[in-house]
């Protein structure tokens, strides 16, 4: 942990020179624990410069996904104010659910380099190959009824499209009601889980998981997807930095649950703003059944309003159907 939190320290004051005394005393350890840390940087990669009288200096270090890159920027953050940084695991929501049933309270943010067994809707597999892209849920208790979080998908998939355009300065789209979309193709899964006490029937948690193509190249997609899946750095030519975008989206998921249920209204509005559903045909598929529909809107309950062809209208929920775009992957 020393070396998690000399490297947020440092990451704090990057471009300064920070004294080892200073370090010393603001983690409570001693000069040769800060050296020891700072040695373990440099053996991983970091690029830190030192000078006498006065200190050390952060000058790069790799993109890794890890407590002491991200702890200083969400300080403050609700969501975020405990984070569980892996380098593997079977699914972030998983890992999630295991917390929340061993009593960790909110707030906690698991991050992972890679998943074995990322996860969709529907039963869905989410491809998360190592160091590519950024995969990552967080634990909520929301005093709510089950019923007054039907929609927070649709306001997750907003804060999501708020956290890459600050990071990129792009702003993906939405395919109702969870899909992420950067070109034409898929860019970010969204999957919310909830708990619900057995006998009261209250909502125990809910856990919005969140898996995102950064740097992935064509050929880290299987062959069967390849053609509707990009990446950030795809779309935008360059690397992007998956430590800037966690903290990025990180810090809007946490305006945004800070005003979940209250600010409906905006969330409402951006939605229809970003969603690209509506004005295309779509197929409704269901496990029996493929319909050919007309999107038409997003209602008030950000459901998805469609026109069948014998011109009646339905308004899905989502979970109801799976809605897929007759033409390209909208």
């Amino acid at each position: 942990m020393s070396r998690e939190n000399v490297l947020s320290l440092l990451r704090e004051r990057q471009g300064e020179y920070l004294s080892g005394e200073a370090m010393s005393r603001a983690l409570g350890i001693s000069r040769a624990g800060v050296w020891k840390a700072i040695e373990g940087l440099r053996q991983e990669g970091y690029v830190i410069s030192s000078a006498p009288n006065r200190g050390y200096r952060l000058e790069q270090g790799p993109d890794r996904l890890r407590a002491g890159e991200l702890a200083g920027p969400l300080s403050g953050c609700l969501i975020g104010r405990k984070l569980l940084c892996l380098d593997t695991v079977d699914s972030t929501n998983t890992e999630c659910k295991r917390q929340a049933m061993a009593g960790e309270p909110e707030g906690l943010v698991v991050i992972s380099d890679e998943q074995t067994g990322g996860r969709g809707r529907l039963g869905r597999t989410f491809q998360s190959p190592k160091g590519c892209g950024l995969y990552l849920s967080a634990l909520l208790r929301p005093k709510l009824e089950p019923a007054a979080v039907t929609d927070f998908t649709a306001w997750v998939a907003v804060a999501v499209c708020d956290g890459i355009e600050a990071c990129c300065g792009v702003r993906p789209q939405i395919k109702w009601t969870n899909d992420i979309i950067l070109g034409g193709k898929k860019l970010v899964g969204i999957l919310t889980e909830l708990g619900l006490e057995s006998e009261s029937n209250a909502l125990e948690y809910l856990i919005p998981g969140i898996g995102i193509n950064v740097n992935h190249r064509p050929e880290d997609f299987s062959p069967e997807i390849r053609d509707m899946a990009t990446s950030l750095s795809q779309q935008l030519d360059k690397p992007v930095s998956r430590v800037e975008l966690a903290i990025q989206v990180t810090r809007a998921l946490d305006r945004m649950y800070a005003q979940f249920p209250e600010n409906k209204a905006e969330y409402l509005e951006k939605y229809r703003a970003d969603c690209l559903t509506p004005g295309h045909q779509v197929q409704l598929v269901t496990p029996v059944s493929r319909e050919e529909a007309w999107a038409v809107e997003i209602d008030d309950e950000f459901r998805l309003v469609v026109e069948m062809p014998d011109g009646s209208r339905r308004a899905l929920s989502a979970g109801e159907v799976s809605v897929r775009g007759m033409y390209g992957y909208v």
